[in-house]
């Protein structure tokens, strides 16, 4: 009989010990600490799965890439997060809120790759298959490539998948399936281990596409340890409001591909559909001479994002002002009103601030700063800023605007969509040429940058 013992382990990161501690060594998390048995002498499983390509090491010049080595998902903006399309044999973990869109996203995939020609077996551990069926009807007719497998005991699957060799697997979700061999319940930090490892040898072995469903914490990282994000080639996470339609798809992690770009969806009745330019929807609805309210750029990956700045400053007979941000970081917008105070001579220190980004999408590229200034002070004196008029560039301490990357690419976006005027560093400034029909005003300082927009 084998024998069983208690280890704990950091629910955070993974870390495990033979005692509880109150704070984890490893991630500095306090009250992480979760215990569960361990078997010892365990069976192992590192030679279930054969590696077929690695009977003899091999040169690179020997690794032939095939014409198929990206496969399109028949989605633009997914292959896009991807870095072009799904890479053969690897193993991709998609992550989000309940109720954002995964499973949805994900069965799309399935039934553009079955219509190629792809044989895909959708492993579901949280549905029936009548259950898979009446959300899958509101999507259109499905191939018959497409199979349907809910199981969620390890052993049945691997079997199931050594049979049938598809091209793309999915487990949904990888907290619902368990090892007979590990003692601890469905969801727990051994079995998510565990079962990602198996997944792993899988994908590789038999060089099978799998993507894997994780459910996050409320901290909005997958539940379980980090080594699930290390194990895998793919990190990705579907964020937005669950209640709003938009939803956006982010690479946090690529081996094959940029880890900044994003992807934008629109939830509707038959499923999520593409939103190619990103730009339009986050400008609609843009108030008319409205002060505090400003366009900004930012770069995601190698697309420009033109996005509403708001912001609301009004007085305050509180010791301590209420500061508030929606869609970008609360410490950079301190570090913002900071640097108006002190050198633009703003009188903030009695003011409520509230900063937000309209379109629920969160950004932190420091080329935001400059808008959230513009927008602060225009809030700040009820002065409107020119509605055509954009603004981008990070601000330091010292209150000066220092240059950001890709400026012309973003100068291009602001004219194509009908701005006339943008704001800008002024080193950028002289690095863009060849740009007609948009003015610009390139800014050394914050100062500098509020006297011209608002005059004062």
């Amino acid at each position: 009989m084998a024998k069983t013992k208690s280890v704990f382990f950091c629910q955070n990161c993974g870390f495990e010990s033979s005692k509880w501690m109150g704070q984890c060594p490893a991630c500095k998390e306090w009250n992480s600490f979760a215990e569960e048995p361990k078997i010892v002498n365990k069976k192992s499983t590192s030679g279930a799965v054969r590696r077929e390509n690695a009977a003899k090491p091999r040169t690179l010049s020997e690794i032939e890439l095939g014409a198929e080595s990206r496969v399109s998902t028949g989605m633009g903006e997914f292959d896009r997060v991807l870095g072009g399309g799904i890479v053969q044999g690897s193993l991709v973990l998609v992550g989000g809120d309940p109720g954002i869109g995964k499973s949805t996203l994900l069965l799309q995939m399935c039934r553009n790759l079955a219509a190629n020609g792809k044989r895909v077996l959708y492993v579901s551990g949280e549905e029936s298959p009548q259950q898979i069926r009446m959300r899958a009807q509101r999507m259109g007719d499905f191939s018959d490539n497409l199979k349907i497998f809910c199981e969620t005991n390890l052993a049945d699957i691997r079997e199931m998948l050594s049979t049938e060799r598809p091209d793309i697997a999915i487990i949904d979700s990888i907290q619902t399936m368990y090892h007979e061999e590990v003692s601890s319940a469905p969801g727990s930090v051994s079995q998510v281990r565990e079962s990602t490892g198996i997944f792993l040898q899988i994908a590789k072995g038999m060089n099978i596409t799998i993507f894997v469903v994780g459910h996050v914490t409320k901290e909005g990282v997958v539940a379980g340890p980090r080594v699930l994000e290390h194990m895998v080639d793919t990190v990705l996470y579907c964020e937005g409001d669950r209640y709003a339609a938009y939803r956006v798809l982010r690479s946090a992690k690529n081996r094959f591909g940029s880890t900044n770009e994003i992807g934008v969806f629109e939830m509707r009745n038959e499923g999520l559909v593409e939103v190619p330019n990103p730009s339009e929807y986050m400008l609609e609805g843009k108030p008319e001479g409205a002060s505090g309210s400003i366009v900004a750029c930012t770069m995601e990956g190698t697309r420009p994002v033109l996005l509403e700045v708001q912001a609301l400053v009004c007085r305050t007979n509180l010791a301590f002002p209420r500061r508030t941000a929606a869609g970008t970081d609360l410490n950079r917008v301190n570090l913002l009103m900071a640097v108006l105070e002190k050198r633009a001579g703003l009188h903030l220190s009695s003011c409520d601030a509230y900063v937000n980004i309209a379109g629920g999408i969160r950004m932190s590229e420091p080329a935001l700063d400059l808008g959230i200034v513009l927008a602060v002070a225009s809030s700040l004196k009820d002065q409107p800023i020119d509605e055509k008029t954009i603004a981008f560039g990070e601000v330091g301490l010292s209150g000066e605007v220092r240059s950001v990357s890709m400026a012309e690419q973003r100068v291009r976006e602001a004219k194509r969509l009908g701005f006339t005027t943008v704001i800008l560093p002024e080193v950028c400034k002289k690095q863009i040429k060849g740009i007609d029909g948009i003015e610009l005003k390139g800014v050394r300082s914050v100062r500098d940058a509020i006297m011209k927009i608002l005059q004062v």
